[in-house]
């Protein structure tokens, strides 16, 4: 049982270091930026959807 462990112990510390390899701050570059027209009012102009009222017992 002990020979399977080893392997596997070895196997995630590898993972889980690769998967730290990038580094914070590279994954996607420069942060989105608001459209040139954007002044802080809601842009989404969907109606809000509605949700049927629970039935009382």
């Amino acid at each position: 049982m002990s020979m399977i462990r080893v392997p596997l112990v070895v196997l995630l510390l590898v993972a889980g270091l690769a998967g730290c390899a990038n580094g914070p701050g590279r994954h996607g570059g420069p942060p989105p930026q608001d459209p040139a027209d954007y002044h802080g009012a809601p842009t989404d102009n969907r109606p809000p959807s509605m949700v049927p009222a629970p039935v009382s017992p």
